[in-house]
Order: structure tokens, then C-alpha cells, then sequence
């Protein structure tokens, strides 16, 4: 990434401000994001309706992070020749539609193709989203409007983990991801209020964006903050029903309190970043705190579930919210016309890192009979080596 030169910032009135923007695109990385979180908080219920053992649920939410980090470097070009905008009402409704197969599928083959095709509007998202605050908001917004919109992630996962969690509770979880579906294809419709993308649509070609500079350092913190995250999103609720005696019920609850957590992290730190000026700072001493976090996850098994709790605000407050960090560090040095190529390959890595993740923690829970010490002891040293990967590129940025 080279740094933003002042003349980008007439591109923020491509098609002028949209009112309602921010809050859009916050729901976009909501609902883009929605199906894998879905997967953690209805895992307990998944278990039982497909008569499947625990660890492959991870093999789910690996084949759908693979599909979104492979897609991601071929679509970041094609946003730039695509629009957009019109990305953007892509996204949501190849979301409606996965999520619809999500609710009806009647075999762990239908969850696995559903949570597979979602991977394409997970590969849309942070493109589009970026190359729209990087076209259409005004410079000294774009770190605030992006904290908002990567806060979306985490909106998800409070969704998730409470009301279609307690609804999956209370009715059937079918009825949850319907939900959940139907909600996709109204914000399809929503996206309409954004002007239309000034350049016709034009043939993208099929290239793949290189991981180059910043941004392949940046990728390379992203794989290792990605496997952490995601093993955590998978397993905490089963973590909780098999190891802690709490209710399927209330183990979403820690996916909804990681996720509350993520959304006051994630608009805080990027609120920090943009008034310090150098967000790229603050990426090891948030993979730190992660680390601590991982800990007190594992140390609920001995001490009770109240660490549990509290490592899953820690996982919110810090790692979730050193992703949000990363993009406003994409969007904030490069150039406006690279924004959906970086961003594209900074999402490439995290979702290499979401697709690595969850099989890992699964392997290691089922060779030590179900239980998941030494697994959340590997998201530690994860989160470690995303630190120690900030700290490396910092110096090298700096001399």
C-alpha cells in the first residue's frame, strides 16, 4: 500500500453523501458474516439435528472461509469494475438466498453447500464496503464510518448469540435462520437508496490481488487474528453445554456477549487509531490483550464459567476489534483506487485464518476427549504470533 494522496479526497463525492450509508453498510458486514456465527450459536442444535460430531462443525465453517478467502483475491478487482454499489445489493442477496438453503436444509450436506455459497458474499463485503467509505464519505469520516461498519461483524454475533438464539430456543432454529433470510433480502432492497455507481458495469478480468507491502503483512496478522477468532465463535457455546453445565440457551449468550464486546472494541480502538494517526500501532498491543483472553477461557474449565464470560468480552474488546484496526489501516494509507485490492487481500488472510481455525481447536478438543483446555491454549499462542507479526512489520515500517 503506498500512502493516500491528498487529491483522493474529492472521490468522496463520487455520487455525493448518502444519508442512512454508515448504517447500511453496518448491517452489510452484519449479514455477510451472519451464517458462520449462526454455526456457533445454534451449534448445540445442529449437533443433534444432523447426528454429527462436533468436529465437523468446524469442517462447515472451514469450507465456507475457504471459499471466501480463495473468492476474495479475485474480487477485489472485479468491485472496481463491477461497481460497488452494485456489489453491495449482490452481497446481500446471494446472502438471502444462502441463508434460506441454511433453514431448510435436510442434510449436513445441504448446511455445508449453504454455508459454502455464503463464503461469496463474505469475499464481497470488505471490498465493497471499503471502495464505498473510500468513494462516498469525506477523508476525516472514513476512520469513524469504518469503525462502524467492521462493528457490523460483531452485530451479527450478538444477533446470533441472543434474540435467534433465544428464538431457536423458544420455536426451532429453522425458524431463526428464516429470520435471519428474510432480513437479508429486505436490506438487498434497502441498498437501492444508494446512488448508482457512475461508471457502467464493465467485463472484470479475472486477476487475483497480490499480497504486496502493507498489505501483506497485513494479511499475514489477519491468518493468524482470523484462526483465533473463528475457533472461538465455533466452539465457546459447546465449550459452555460440555464443559461449563450451561444451558444450550445461555452458551449463546457468550457468543452474543463476544459480540457486544466486539462492537464497543471495534468503533472505540478505530475512534483511537484515527485520532492518533497511526492505527497500525496499536495492532500488536490489541493481539496482546487477546492472548490474556484466551486464557481466561481456558481457565473456566478449573475456576468456573464466570472466566468464560469475561474471556469472551476480552476476545470482542481486543481481538475482534485489532480487524476493525486493520482496515481502517487498509483504508486510511492507501490510495482510493487500491482500497478494494488491499482490502481485498487483508480479507483474503483473515477469512485463510477463519478456515484453518475452527478444524484445529476441533482436532485437538476430540484427542483430548471433548475437552477444550488445550485447545483454547492454541488460540493463545495464535494470537501471540499476531502480535509478534505487528510488532515485526512495525519496526520494518519504521527504519
Amino acid at each position: 500500500m503506498t500512502q493516500a494522496r491528498d487529491g483522493g479526497d474529492s472521490t468522496a463525492g463520487e455520487s455525493g453523501p448518502v444519508r442512512g450509508l454508515p448504517a447500511l453498510l453496518t448491517v452489510a458486514m452484519a449479514l455477510s458474516m451472519l451464517p458462520l456465527f449462526l454455526l456457533g450459536a445454534l451449534g448445540p442444535y445442529l449437533v443433534e439435528e444432523f447426528d454429527i460430531a462436533a468436529p465437523l462443525l468446524g469442517v462447515v465453517v472451514t469450507v465456507g472461509f475457504a471459499v471466501a478467502s480463495v473468492l476474495s483475491l479475485m474480487i477485489g478487482p472485479a468491485v472496481g469494475a463491477l461497481g460497488p454499489r452494485r456489489c453491495l445489493i449482490g452481497m446481500f442477496g446471494v446472502t438471502a438466498v444462502m441463508l434460506a438453503v441454511f433453514a431448510i436444509a435436510p442434510a449436513y450436506g445441504w448446511l455445508v453447500a449453504a454455508v459454502a455459497g455464503s463464503g461469496i458474499g463474505q469475499a464481497l463485503a470488505n471490498p465493497a464496503t471499503n471502495q464505498l467509505i473510500a468513494t462516498r464519505v469525506p477523508a476525516p469520516r472514513r476512520a469513524g464510518v469504518t469503525g462502524l461498519k467492521q462493528s457490523g461483524v460483531q452485530l451479527g454475533a450478538f444477533f446470533a448469540g441472543l434474540p435467534l438464539a433465544a428464538l431457536a430456543a423458544a420455536a426451532e432454529w429453522r425458524i431463526a435462520v428464516g429470520l435471519a433470510a428474510a432480513t437479508a433480502l429486505l436490506a438487498a432492497f434497502a441498498a437501492l437508496i444508494v446512488p448508482a455507481d457512475r461508471q457502467p458495469a464493465r467485463l472484470p478480468v479475472l486477476t487475483a490481488a497480490r499480497p504486496r507491502g502493507d498489505a501483506a503483512w497485513l494479511a499475514g496478522f489477519s491468518v493468524l487474528l482470523g484462526a483465533g477468532i473463528s475457533a472461538v465463535n465455533t466452539y465457546i457455546a459447546l465449550y459452555g453445554t460440555s464443559q461449563l453445565d450451561i444451558s444450550a440457551g445461555v452458551a449463546g449468550g457468550l457468543i452474543a456477549a463476544l459480540g457486544i464486546a466486539g462492537i464497543v472494541g471495534r468503533m472505540g480502538w478505530s475512534a483511537v487509531a484515527a485520532r492518533r494517526g497511526l492505527p497500525g500501532a496499536l495492532l500488536a498491543p490489541l493481539a496482546l490483550g487477546a492472548v490474556l483472553a484466551a486464557l481466561l477461557l481456558a481457565a473456566a474449565a478449573p475456576f468456573g464459567s464466570a472466566f468464560a464470560w469475561v474471556g469472551a468480552v476480552g476476545v470482542g474488546a481486543f481481538a475482534v476489534a485489532a480487524n476493525a484496526v486493520s482496515m481502517v489501516t487498509v483504508i486510511t494509507t492507501a490510495r482510493p483506487e487500491q482500497v478494494g485490492k488491499d482490502s481485498a487481500v487483508v480479507a483474503a488472510g483473515f477469512f485463510a485464518g477463519f478456515a484453518v481455525g475452527p478444524p484445529a481447536l476441533g482436532m485437538l478438543a476430540a484427542a483430548a476427549g471433548g475437552r477444550y483446555e488445550a485447545g483454547w491454549l492454541l488460540v493463545a499462542v495464535e494470537f501471540l504470533g499476531a502480535a509478534g507479526v505487528a510488532w515485526w512489520w512495525r519496526r520494518r515500517r519504521a527504519a
